[in-house]
């Protein structure tokens, strides 16, 4: 074994050295954990941008080469070849299934896929107007109250296998019952002969008169999706179930909270955005290349939705993929939508215009999940809630990863730069 490398940091004319952690694919990282008892400096990182906040064996990302891998495997490959529930278990187990252990895998969430039946008041409680991602962070959350025999600071693999499956089954009906709430319709039951996507399409769309008719190019769609949506390293939602997990606070309420980060329409809520945008065009009258321009003008603030990735400097590998999935989609369904057209037209020409080719700045995954979506029927209000189902392995394998730390992951704790009032004194203005 080599020497160990270092870093050296010169402060008050003193030089410390801090040890340098080298990742499997070559990343380089300077440990900074003992900077402030060495030298009472810390650092100050804006966004955590340049900041690591664990070593993690679940998903590898290079955002300017554009590749993203889930426990080695590409996600070109997994999109192509594997299931969504195939997929969650490589994320959270950091293997790929044998037949048998896919199997009883697949068949534990039909086991516990019903939710308990006090569960329809919390639902009946909700506004009509609610938004689908409030109503899931709660329901999520209240699962707590329903299964608080788990010891969560050290649950036992089989506690934890069971815990795992009904985040990931459970979260389909919550997300079915949250949609037929909003729109006055009776709940529509999981059945036990429908696999995971078709099960959520069938309570998504169903109704006592009307079975709903299951495609095979929407189930697959779907399927990439949420395949896609997976997983994607330490994101906003992510960091905040590692976060607030490490606490050992339980997982439900970790999954809670990273539902709330993914709510923002910087994060899971731009595909959201992404229609919003296109209903402004077309409400103006359908000219892209106006917004186009006012995307290129410097004195203007408008951005373009779905457009570019704070991550990656190529093309998001994940658009790749979705895009033609999106377009074998809408030409199956023969779908006819004008903003559909207005958005096939913004992307063509964007993928021309020299000013986002040169600066990377390509439709990423949300602008053509969007699109995938409400060619299926979801309402632009549920694109998030989607979205939350496609990460929930993700953050379940990050959880696990936490708390499976040698010694005990520790408590999150950031620091800060105080830039207040220096001290003063209380002055009393009225005398009682």
């Amino acid at each position: 074994m080599g020497q160990e490398q270092t870093a050296k940091v010169i402060l008050d004319g003193n030089t410390f050295e801090l040890p340098i952690i080298i990742g499997s694919e070559g990343e380089r990282g300077i440990d900074i954990s003992k900077l402030r008892s060495l030298t009472n400096y810390v650092t100050l990182d804006h966004g955590f941008g340049n900041t690591s906040n664990c070593e993690s064996a679940i998903t590898f990302l290079d955002g300017e080469a554009g590749i993203l891998r889930y426990r080695g495997y590409p996600i070109e490959q997994l999109a192509e070849y594997s299931s969504f529930v195939e997929t969650a278990y490589l994320l959270i187990y950091g293997k790929l299934p044998t037949s048998e252990e896919l199997r009883e895998f697949s068949g534990l969430f039909n086991e516990h896929s019903m939710i308990h039946e006090d569960m329809k008041r919390l639902f009946n409680g909700f506004p009509v107007a609610a938004h689908p991602m409030a109503v899931l962070a709660s329901m999520i959350c209240s699962l707590s109250a329903y299964y608080p025999d788990i010891d969560m600071t050290n649950p036992s693999k089989k506690d934890f296998d069971r815990i795992a499956v009904q985040l990931m089954s459970k979260v389909r009906t919550m997300v079915a019952f949250a949609y037929k709430k909003s729109i006055g319709e009776p709940f529509v039951y999981p059945r036990e002969d429908l696999e995971y996507v078709p099960n959520l399409l069938n309570m998504l769309f169903s109704s006592p008169t009307k079975p709903y008719k299951i495609y095979d190019e929407v189930v697959q769609a779907m399927k990439v999706l949420f395949i896609l949506h997976a997983d994607h390293e330490q994101n906003c939602s992510t960091s905040t179930v590692r976060l607030v997990g490490s606490s050992r606070v339980n997982l439900f309420a970790s999954i809670s909270s990273g539902i709330c980060a993914l709510w923002g329409p910087l994060h899971g809520g731009a595909n959201e955005a992404v229609i919003d945008m296109l209903e402004a065009i077309q409400k103006d009258g359908g000219d892209v290349d106006k917004y186009i321009n006012m995307a290129k003008d410097k004195s203007t603030s408008y951005r373009l939705m779905g457009v570019g990735h704070r991550v990656y400097k190529s093309y998001d590998p994940r658009a790749k993929i979705i895009k033609q999935c999106a377009h074998e989609l809408l030409n199956k369904l023969g779908v006819d939508d004008p903003l559909l057209e207005i958005a096939i037209r913004l992307e063509e020409k964007v993928l021309k215009d020299p000013y986002f080719v040169e600066r990377n700045l390509y439709p990423n995954v949300d602008f053509y999940s969007g699109l995938i979506y409400k060619a299926i029927g979801i309402p632009k209000d549920m694109f998030t809630v989607m979205f939350a189902i496609g990460r929930m392995p993700g953050w379940i394998a990050h959880w696990k990863e936490m708390i499976e730390v040698p010694g005990g992951a520790k408590i999150g704790r950031p620091r800060q730069i105080y830039v207040g009032e220096n001290k003063r004194d209380y002055v009393t203005i009225n005398k009682r």
